[in-house]
């Protein structure tokens, strides 16, 4: 086995567990992803795993020191790209000797490694970055740049064992079939944590972390998904029985109290016939209320249990359906010109933007993903749009009407108030307050959220709320734009904004990387920037 793990387990410094009692083991060559809903511990089981960090207890077994890819990479900015590749002394060291210093300390540091220059250049190539110099520092890297500086370490070092942390998240389109070229071709074992589901089909197993367990399923990404579809229905079927006992139990309840009451009376008035003294009445009376008291609880007990059992099952499923925008659609007609641009370009400097001026027209019910590697203008088109730029070159006209634009931080919200306040904020039909509730609810904001500040939310629950906003909204927008809309979601979430989206009737712009998800949200017209 390449990895093994042993009943991990992890408390954080605060001492809660994050999780425990994690056993799974990875054969050598084998390709699993990791996933799981925010915040189950997947990147810390990562960096547990190439000894980032200390599990609390349990044991990790390896094959050979693990090539780990980290997510947030802005603690390297003050590295340069060959301290990040591991490979600064031994380029220092064949400087110093080509310019004559063959010391012992600079042979040792070079280790015979004398084509070290041309491999670390070979490696920045392969990842179309072979315009930086090791001598860089990451900090005037973009995020698509320092993910692929740690990806060219790989081919350097030649690992036996790779931890991808998220890799695709940053990558443009291109990049992003690189990686996927590489993740089939590769001989290494590799575990990978990601949301894109076009890379988590590559892999030959899928691992899914929960607090106190970790389950295999033995297939890719969609093979995982009809498992969970088929428990789910298994689930649904149980719960249904659990909620149909349920009120069952309840009915017996009541028949159960009502039948004694009748009892009672007819005992009383029995005894009251028959002249029984009264301290005798007291005695059987009591006799009676000890007797059904027993009887109560025990009836309790069992639809306490059976309740509670509705109550986790319940828990375990996750209605999509219920979270639908649920607002009246757009009220333009279909196919009316929105937007017409006619060799329109836009300037930064000297150099205009887009090799060729652009023409395009964006009609009303559309379905448009606006494509181009890192750079090549995609938010600036995004802003022409909207009316907040004006092309330098050509005409751009637009009709009026309403837009929603939605950016990868959903900085719709707004970080200064609190969740019930940020919903109000969209309240323009005066839907009453129990009835805005009742909508947060639907989007999983429960009563222990309503005061909670916005600026604590994730990114899936910033995302829900948006969604929630504009289910309270009165009025649909005509056009939707998404600007990388699932960079920050965790699977589940990226599910929950699909089949809002695809409940969507009116205009859609998208600009994401996410092959799956475009393919899923039905996009049917694609602008290709270079």
């Amino acid at each position: 086995m390449s990895i093994t793990v042993k009943s991990l387990i992890y408390k954080h410094p605060d001492k809660d567990t994050l999780f425990q009692d994690i056993s799974f083991s990875l054969s050598k060559g084998e390709k699993a992803s990791l996933i799981g809903n925010n915040g189950v511990g997947k990147s810390t089981l990562l960096q547990i795993i190439s000894e980032q960090l200390t599990q609390t207890g349990g044991e990790i077994t390896l094959s050979d020191k693990p090539y780990y890819v980290p997510q947030h990479l802005g603690q390297y900015d003050g590295h340069t790209i060959a301290q990040v590749l591991g490979v600064e002394k031994k380029l220092n060291a064949l400087q110093a000797i080509l310019k004559g210093d063959v010391s012992e300390e600079n042979l040792t540091d070079l280790d015979e490694d004398w084509d070290i220059e041309d491999r670390v250049s070979a490696a920045l190539a392969y990842w179309r970055i072979d315009y930086l110099k090791s001598s860089q520092t990451m900090n005037n890297l973009s995020g698509g740049e320092k993910t692929k500086v740690f990806l060219s370490g790989i081919l350097l070092h030649s690992p036996e064992i790779i931890l991808l942390d998220e890799p695709s998240n940053h990558l443009d389109f291109d990049s992003r079939n690189l990686l996927y070229d590489f993740i089939a071709n590769s001989k290494s074992t590799i575990l990978v944590v990601s949301h894109d589901r076009t890379l988590l089909n590559l892999l030959d197993t899928t691992f899914e972390l929960n607090r106190d367990s970790i389950i295999a399923y033995g297939g890719n990404y969609d093979f995982y998904k009809e498992q969970k579809e088929i428990e789910q229905d298994a689930l649904n079927d149980e719960l249904k029985d659990k909620e149909k006992l349920l009120r069952k139990s309840r009915k017996i309840e009541q028949e159960t109290k009502e039948r004694q009451q009748k009892l009672d009376a007819r005992g009383k008035k029995k005894a009251e016939k028959e002249g029984v003294p009264t301290i005798m009445m007291k005695t059987m009376k009591n006799r009676a209320e000890n007797s059904t008291a027993r009887l109560k609880d025990l009836h309790a007990q069992k639809m306490e249990d059976i309740r509670q059992d509705v109550v986790d099952m319940r828990k375990e499923l996750f209605v999509i359906d219920k979270m639908k925008i649920g607002f009246n659609n757009s009220t333009l007609h279909k196919n009316k010109i929105l937007a017409t641009a006619k060799q329109i370009n836009w300037k930064y400097g000297n150099n205009f933007l887009w090799k060729e001026a652009l023409d395009f027209q964006i009609v009303s019910g559309e379905r448009i993903a606006i494509k181009g590697v890192n750079g090549s203008g995609k938010t600036t088109l995004i802003k022409l749009i909207l009316g907040e730029l004006q092309p330098l070159l050509g005409t751009l006209t637009r009709a009026e009407v309403k837009t929603i634009y939605i950016d990868q931080n959903y900085s719709l919200i707004d970080n200064q108030l609190a969740v019930y306040q940020q919903a109000e904020k969209f309240n323009d039909g005066k839907l009453q307050e129990s009835e805005v509730k009742t909508r947060l609810n639907r989007f999983l904001f429960t009563k222990t959220y309503w005061d909670k500040p916005c600026s604590t939310l994730s990114g899936g629950e910033r995302m829900r709320l948006v969604l929630c906003c504009m289910s309270i909204s009165n009025t649909a927008p005509d056009i939707i734009i998404l600007d990388e809309p699932t960079n920050n979601l965790d699977i589940q979430n990226i599910e929950i904004l699909t089949a809002a989206i695809n409940e969507y009737q009116g205009t859609l712009i998208v600009v994401s990387h996410d092959t799956y998800f475009l393919e899923q949200i039905l996009i049917s017209k694609v602008l290709y920037l270079e």
